[in-house]
């Protein structure tokens, strides 16, 4: 790797303190930098405008979306601020380079039907351990909003170094959202009632030991904190055996429980609170979902609707 992109990396770890996964990311970014360059036959420190706008037509050619490759260019973007800030570029080439405009896809969500489908259906019927839990994180998931990260941080029991937990006296979710911001989340009855069913069965958690992966709320068969990755793997095999045209991920269960609640009540500011989203922008793409549900059930049920 180049001395400079070791160097750079090594600045957003340790000064920004940046995550692990950003870094990572920053990383693959800037190989990619590095690979480009040394086609063009040119240094990272003699590359131009001409060139990063060559390599984004190369990169939307090649299939990338618009958004991949506005985040590339983002990374790219701040190794040159830094670069500068060292003296070592007059300029950087990456500054008036935009990414083509990216189509902005609605978020799959379920319907109602399908979302109680998915929480109802009793699956693992030789692992009673399994079904409980899984049942739980559905319900959880569909029931309060919460992102696979805040699900999976969730604690058996609240404490000071907790990420987030559960307050079953009171019916909240406490979470650790995007930015490090804290919210509470109200927990429906039904989930309330999975998760006391899983808490039952759970092996409990060492009060002396709260911070440690065997607090977690979800834990995997060996004892461990669950991963997204495995609740992603759960989700599938459960929406397959549930009978699910399409494959569940966690995120389209948050889809679901916002577009629902904004069907039922149309109250944007709220939804946007429950979510923890910064801007209420974000929460605006489930009023096109709301529409979408409109539009299916006026095409369903009008009679003129479907007159050519």
């Amino acid at each position: 790797m180049d001395t400079l992109v070791e160097r750079y990396l090594e600045h957003v770890r340790v000064e920004k303190r940046l995550a692990q996964r950003t870094v990572e990311l920053y990383c693959l970014d800037l190989q990619k930098l590095t690979v480009y360059a040394a086609q063009a036959g040119v240094e990272l420190l003699q590359v131009q405008n001409n060139h990063i706008r060559r390599w984004v037509a190369q990169m939307h050619g090649a299939g990338r979306g618009g958004r991949g490759i506005a985040l590339i260019l983002s990374g790219w973007r701040g190794f040159y601020v830094w670069l500068g800030r060292q003296g070592l570029v007059a300029s950087n080439p990456v500054q008036d380079v935009r990414a083509p405009k990216a189509g902005k896809p609605l978020p799959k969500a379920l319907s109602v039907d399908q979302s109680v489908q998915l929480a109802s259906f009793s699956s693992d019927h030789n692992n009673p351990w399994l079904e409980v839990r899984d049942a739980a994180i559905v319900e959880l998931l569909y029931g309060a909003g919460l992102r696979v990260g805040e699900l999976i941080g969730l604690d058996a029991v609240a404490s000071a170094e907790a990420r987030g937990w559960i307050d079953l006296q009171a019916g909240e979710a406490h979470v650790l959202g995007k930015g490090s911001k804290r919210r509470s989340v109200p927990v429906g009855s039904k989930a309330l009632e999975a998760l006391a069913r899983w808490l039952a069965l759970r092996a409990p958690a060492p009060a002396t030991e709260l911070s440690s992966t065997s607090a977690a709320l979800f834990i995997g068969r060996n004892g461990t904190r669950l991963t997204a990755q495995s609740i992603w793997q759960r989700l599938r095999l459960r929406s397959r055996q549930a009978g699910l045209d399409a494959p569940v991920h966690p995120h389209m269960l948050r889809h679901s429980f916002a577009s629902h609640l904004l069907q039922s009540s149309s109250d944007l500011r709220g939804v946007q609170e429950l979510l923890g989203h910064a801007s209420i922008t974000t929460t605006q793409v489930y009023t096109r979902l709301d529409f979408q549900h409109l539009a299916k059930a006026y095409d369903a049920a009008h009679p003129r609707a479907k007159i050519k």
